[in-house]
């Protein structure tokens, strides 16, 4: 396993072996041992979740303010951009966003500590992505980003078009807003 550290304290990229021969492939996705050892803590996974989407559809920026999760996100088919935005006031990175292309193809994981948002934006056809999390999802302790706020900086790498988005997501507040009302973490 190789490990890729960010500019973000905790945020990891991780790129598991894959073994290959005639037949197809091979790695290990999780091992609780190894990955404790990577992040330096232990940490139990409650929650397995999977979505499905077509090109363009953008789901984020999303986190929970309390019932807080961190969460192991990676890409089973097809390719996504993955952006985390660091949410935690008292980070030299609070409110800057990180970037990296999940794909079936390179394998890649993110390890998302608890105090980020989080979202993606479908870059082929379909993508399966699927994610573990550290707390269950709590519908009152739902928060979301808006994906253009100017403040965050995100490149997405649209063209003209516009990304597919539900109504939550489209009319989330700026991350401004989420400070002026306390929904960001200490």
């Amino acid at each position: 396993m190789k490990v890729i550290p960010t500019p973000f304290a905790g945020l990891l990229v991780i790129e598991p072996q894959v073994f290959g021969d005639p037949r197809g492939s091979f790695m290990e996705s999780y091992n609780s041992r190894r990955f404790s050892d990577v992040i330096g803590r232990h940490v139990e996974f409650v929650q397995d979740n999977e979505s499905i989407s077509r090109q363009s559809v953008l789901r984020g920026l999303h986190y929970q303010i309390q019932h807080t999760q961190g969460k192991l996100v990676r890409v089973v088919q097809g390719r996504v951009l993955d952006v985390v935005i660091d949410l935690r006031k008292s980070s030299a990175s609070f409110g800057q966003s990180f970037q990296v292309e999940l794909s079936q193809a390179n394998c890649r994981q993110v390890w998302i500590p608890e105090g980020f948002a989080h979202g993606f934006l479908v870059l082929s056809e379909s993508a399966t992505f699927v994610y573990k999390t550290t707390d269950y999802y709590h519908p009152a302790s739902e928060r979301c980003l808006l994906w253009n706020d100017p403040a965050l900086g995100i490149d997405w790498g649209l063209t003209a078009s516009e990304p597919v988005l539900n109504a939550k997501d489209a009319q989330a507040p700026t991350l401004a807003q989420a400070v002026a009302v306390g929904d960001v973490f200490a």
